[in-house]
């Protein structure tokens, strides 16, 4: 186990030495911890699970759709633990040991105020240099959601929806987010 001794770097050994369920994600060599998540915030997860494992089934199903917790490995420095995400069938490959290798295709990540900063800024940026294809940021406090898709590298924001609004995935044609649904 981990000892609470503060180191300046941590790496995916020391992450490794932590028992299965802890509270943490390696985000830039650091050790951050993150509360349970609150209702507001897993009955938001829930919708947008429902909706996106609906349609993977569908339209793929040996595709993979998968709720946090689950470690998703970047590198040594950044393993990250998003609230949603789908590996297609052609990149399933990624599964390795109960883990997620590589950049899923799409990530969902629900603000909280303790994640916010994080999401919005350091993984982003993470998500964007490892090739993450649609990643989806929910406020549930504001009932807004962003759609960012990476073009050329980098993610530029594609829609952004308020309470009684839509999004649309690009990468998954048909797939819908109905935010009036999802909010209620």
């Amino acid at each position: 186990m981990l000892t609470a001794e503060k180191k300046k770097r941590y790496t995916e050994q020391d992450y490794s030495l932590l028992e299965e369920g802890a509270p943490f994600q390696l985000i830039h060599n650091d050790l951050v911890m993150s509360p349970s998540p609150s209702l507001s915030h897993q009955l938001i997860l829930g919708e947008f699970y429902d909706i996106l494992k609906a349609y993977i089934k569908q339209h793929d199903p040996k595709g993979l759709t998968v709720l946090s917790p689950i470690d998703v490995y970047l590198d040594e420095g950044n393993i990250y633990q998003p609230d949603l995400a789908y590996i297609s069938s052609e990149k399933k490959e990624l599964i390795v040991k109960e883990r997620i290798e590589g950049a899923p295709d799409l990530i969902i990540e629900i603000l909280s105020p303790s994640n916010a900063y994080y999401d919005l800024r350091q993984k982003k940026d993470v998500y964007e240099k490892y090739g993450v294809k649609e990643y989806i940021i929910v406020d549930p406090l504001q009932e807004n959601a962003e759609l960012h898709t990476l073009d050329n590298g980098v993610y530029i924001l594609k829609q952004k929806a308020a309470k009684t609004g839509q999004l649309n995935s690009l990468l998954l044609p048909g797939l819908i987010f109905d935010l009036s649904k999802i909010f209620a």
